[in-house]
């Protein structure tokens, strides 16, 4: 049998060890195997719930204990396994959703498997990690991006303008940044949190790329002070727009 860890656990090696000497059929291999890593590393993920993380990450609305750190970690372990992803993501615990995206293989999700996924994603940091390691490197990104955008869910519509300022950064031809920013100067002072962080991305995004729109991006941003006063630690940019897009041009030279 694999060594265990102190406290009775499979390390995330002894599971990729277990599953590969199960002695199962081949038509069902791939279902056993899963079904057995699922249970050790959620054994895992809880040997490394730790209540100091847990109470600092409830303060963002996440519902874990797990270090990140060391999560990617168990991550780098088990490398690319889609299947296992699927079980993990079941599960609906949170650190095994975490785990699920980044192990998965974002192009074998189809378009309603995502669009299911983000709607019962239930915290912060497994909506952003979704979007930003799966839906992004998905074919069905614009697809989403554009069905996403004006949902009527907050935090759906908050995944359409991450896709959207994904887009201005990347891919912006084709996109109405005029009309992106009457969007912004309308809707986003009122905006729920998420949504109106999200907004407030992309006027930065789009203020920082695009000299064009530069002027109206930083109008826009003085004039609704959308997170002017958010506390912002030492050596780290404001995401309040105006400072963001200045600070971001600079050191573009």
């Amino acid at each position: 049998m694999p060594a265990r860890r102190p406290g009775g656990h499979l390390s995330a090696t002894s599971v990729i060890v277990v599953s590969r000497k199960l002695n199962l059929p081949r038509d069902r291999q791939g279902a056993e195997v899963a079904e057995t890593a699922v249970t050790e590393v959620l054994a895992e993920l809880a040997a490394l719930e730790d209540p100091k993380v847990r109470a600092v990450n409830e303060k963002h609305g996440d519902d874990h204990g797990v270090n990140l750190g060391k999560l990617r970690a168990i991550a780098k372990q088990l490398k690319t396994q889609q299947e296992l992803a699927r079980e993990l993501w079941a599960t609906g615990d949170s650190a095994a959703r975490l785990l699920a995206t980044l192990i998965c293989r974002p192009k074998a999700f189809e378009r309603d498997e995502l669009d299911a996924m983000l709607r019962e994603a239930r915290t912060p940091k497994v909506q952003d990690w979704l979007v930003n390691y799966v839906v992004k490197k998905s074919p069905h990104a614009e697809e989403l991006r554009l069905a996403w955008f004006a949902d009527p869910d907050p935090v759906v519509a908050a995944a359409g303008w991450a896709l959207t300022t994904e887009r201005v950064a990347k891919k912006p031809a084709g996109l109405d940044l005029a009309g992106l920013l009457d969007i912004i100067e309308a809707e986003m002072k009122d905006a729920a949190p998420r949504l109106q962080w999200a907004m407030n991305s992309c006027l930065a995004q789009i203020g920082i790329d695009h000299a064009e729109h530069r002027a109206r991006a930083l109008d826009i941003g003085e004039r609704l002070e959308v997170l002017k006063d958010y506390p912002t630690p030492p050596n780290c940019t404001s995401p309040y727009a105006p400072i963001w897009i200045n600070e971001m041009v600079r050191r573009r030279g």
